[in-house]
C-alpha cells in the first residue's frame, strides 16, 4: 500500500481527490494549516502543517510516505487587494512548493503529484488551436506566473535530486462543493433572469472535480508519468450559452437568454470595471488533452451530463429549503 501525503485537505479539490485515493487502497495523511479534521473513508490522518511558505516544516507530515499530491496554495482571486501579489502568490505557491520538495526527497518521498493550473498556459485559446503541454508558456496574471514558477523549481528538483515530478494543469474545476466563479453561476441559473448571452459562439474546456481526482489517482501509481506534464478535460467543450442552457436543465429552471453584440458587452463590462468577468463568459479557452489519455491510457469516469448532474443536485440540496 503506498503511503500518499494531501496537501490543502480542506480544500474543494481535495474534499474528492482523498476518498477516491482512500479507496483505490492508497493510505492517506491529510495535511491541513489547522487540527481541522478530513473526512474521506476510514483510515485517514490528519496532521496540522499551518501556514504554506518557505518556513513550513513537512517533518512530521512526511514521515513514511513515498508520494504526494500537492493541492495547497493561495488561490487565484478575480480582484487581488495585496499591495504585492506577485510576491503574496511567490510565498505560497513557488516558495511552498519548492520547499515542501526539498524536504519530500531528504524524506525519501519518490513522486510529486504538482496540482498546477492552464493559467500557466494563458488565458486564451481558440478550438482551432487549444493549449497544448508543449505550447511555450504564457501566464498573463500573477497566479498564473506563481504556479509557473512552481512547475520549474519542481522540475529543476526533480533532474537534481531524483524526484518525479508529474504536473497537471486543470482548466475550471466543478462539481459538489465548487465555489467562486462557478458557483455563482449556478446561483445566476437557478434565479433565471433573462442574460444577453445567446450570441456568444465561444468554447471553454472545464473537469469535474472526480474525473480530476480520479487523474491523480492515475499519476500516482503510472510508471510512465513521472516527468510529465499533462493537460485535463472532461472531453467536451461548450460555450458559455450550452453551459447555462445545461445548468438550468439540471435545475429544473428555464434558461432565458437573448441576442446582443458581444462586441458591445465587451465593451459595456469594461466600462464598468468587469473585463475579466466577460473574457470568462465570452472568450473560448480550449485545450487538448490527447497526451494523458494516450499517454496513460486516461479516460474520465464522469461525462459532462453526470459531473453537471450531480453538481446541480448538490447545489439544490443547500440552496433550496
Amino acid at each position: 500500500m503506498m503511503r500518499v501525503l494531501v496537501t490543502g485537505a480542506g480544500g474543494f479539490v481535495a474534499g474528492r481527490v482523498i476518498p477516491v485515493l482512500s479507496g483505490a487502497g492508497f493510505g492517506v495523511r491529510a495535511a491541513t494549516r489547522t487540527d481541522a479534521f478530513v473526512s474521506g473513508g476510514e483510515g485517514i490522518e490528519t496532521v496540522p502543517v499551518g501556514e504554506i511558505g518557505p518556513d513550513t516544516d513537512w517533518r512530521s507530515a512526511l514521515k513514511g510516505i513515498e508520494a504526494i499530491v500537492h493541492l495547497a496554495g493561495r488561490a487565484h482571486v478575480m480582484t487581488d487587494t495585496a499591495v504585492e501579489p506577485l510576491a503574496e502568490y511567490r510565498c505560497v505557491n513557488l516558495e511552498g512548493t519548492r520547499e515542501l520538495a526539498e524536504q519530500a526527497v531528504a524524506a525519501g518521498v519518490r513522486r510529486f503529484v504538482h496540482m498546477s493550473s492552464v493559467k500557466v498556459n494563458g488565458e486564451r485559446a481558440m478550438p482551432d488551436h487549444p493549449f497544448t503541454e508543449t505550447d511555450r508558456p504564457a501566464p498573463k496574471d500573477a497566479y498564473g506566473q506563481s504556479k509557473w514558477e512552481a512547475e520549474e523549481a519542481l522540475r529543476d528538483i526533480g533532474r537534481e535530486r531524483d524526484l518525479e515530478v508529474v504536473v497537471l494543469r486543470p482548466p475550471l474545476v466543478y462539481g459538489p462543493g465548487v465555489k467562486g466563479n462557478f458557483l455563482k453561476l449556478l446561483s445566476l441559473c437557478d434565479k433565471a433572469p433573462p442574460l444577453p448571452l445567446a450570441s456568444a459562439s465561444n468554447r471553454r474546456s472545464f473537469i469535474h472535480v472526480g474525473n480530476l481526482a480520479d487523474a491523480v489517482r492515475l499519476c500516482l501509481s503510472h510508471p510512465a508519468a513521472g516527468g510529465e506534464t499533462f493537460l485535463l478535460r472532461d472531453g467536451e467543450d461548450m460555450s458559455m450559452p450550452e453551459l447555462i442552457h445545461r445548468l438550468a436543465v439540471a435545475l429544473g429552471r428555464p434558461a432565458r437568454l437573448f441576442p446582443a453584440p458581444c462586441s458591445l458587452l465587451r465593451t459595456l463590462a469594461i466600462l464598468a470595471g468587469r473585463r475579466a468577468t466577460a473574457e470568462r463568459l465570452l472568450e473560448s479557452l480550449v485545450v487538448d488533452d490527447r497526451k494523458i489519455r494516450e499517454v496513460l491510457a486516461w479516460q474520465p469516469p464522469f461525462s459532462v451530463l453526470e459531473g453537471l448532474t450531480e453538481t446541480a443536485a448538490w447545489y439544490a440540496s443547500r440552496n433550496r429549503r
